[in-house]
C-alpha cells in the first residue's frame, strides 16, 4: 500500500476540500482516465483495490498511471476512550482529491476492456466519479 517514506510531521490537522481541482484535471498519460466528480478522501487499502482491480481485469496488459498519492496521516482514538487526552495515533494515509481530479488514467490496450476496467476501480473507490476519454 502506498505511503508516504518520512514526513515532517506525524499529525495534521483535518483541513477543508473547498473548490474544484485544477492541477491534475486533465489526462496527461494515457487514452482514459477516471475522474473525481465530488471532494472527499481516498486511503491507501482504497487505491491499492482500485489498482488491483483494474489490473486483474485487463490481465495485467497495457499501462496504468496512479495520479494519486496518500501523504495526508489520518489518526483515531481507540474504541470506548473517554473525550480529552489529547489527538489519537495515526491510523492510515489518505489523498485528499477535490472534483475534477484525475485519480487513474490506462493506455495499451482496447478501448472497451479500459472503459470496464476503470468501471470496476470506480466501485472501489468511496467517491462519485466519471470516465474520461481523449479526443484525438
Amino acid at each position: 500500500m502506498l505511503a508516504p517514506k518520512k514526513v515532517k510531521y506525524r499529525k495534521q490537522q483535518k483541513g477543508r476540500m473547498k473548490g474544484a481541482a485544477y492541477r491534475g484535471s486533465e489526462l496527461e498519460f494515457g487514452k482514459i482516465g477516471l475522474q473525481a466528480l465530488v471532494p472527499g478522501r481516498v486511503t491507501s487499502p482504497q487505491i491499492e483495490a482500485a489498482r488491483v482491480a483494474m489490473t486483474r481485469y485487463v490481465k495485467r496488459g497495457g499501462k496504468i498511471w496512479i495520479r494519486i498519492f496518500p501523504d495526508k496521516p489520518i489518526t483515531k482514538k481507540p474504541t470506548e476512550t473517554r473525550m480529552g487526552k489529547g489527538k489519537g495515533a495515526p491510523e492510515g494515509w489518505v489523498a485528499v482529491v477535490r472534483p475534477g481530479k484525475i485519480m487513474y488514467e490506462m493506455d495499451g490496450v482496447n478501448l472497451d476492456v479500459m472503459k470496464e476496467a476503470l468501471r470496476l476501480a470506480s466501485h472501489k473507490l468511496p467517491l462519485k466519479t466519471r470516465i474520461l476519454v481523449r479526443e484525438d
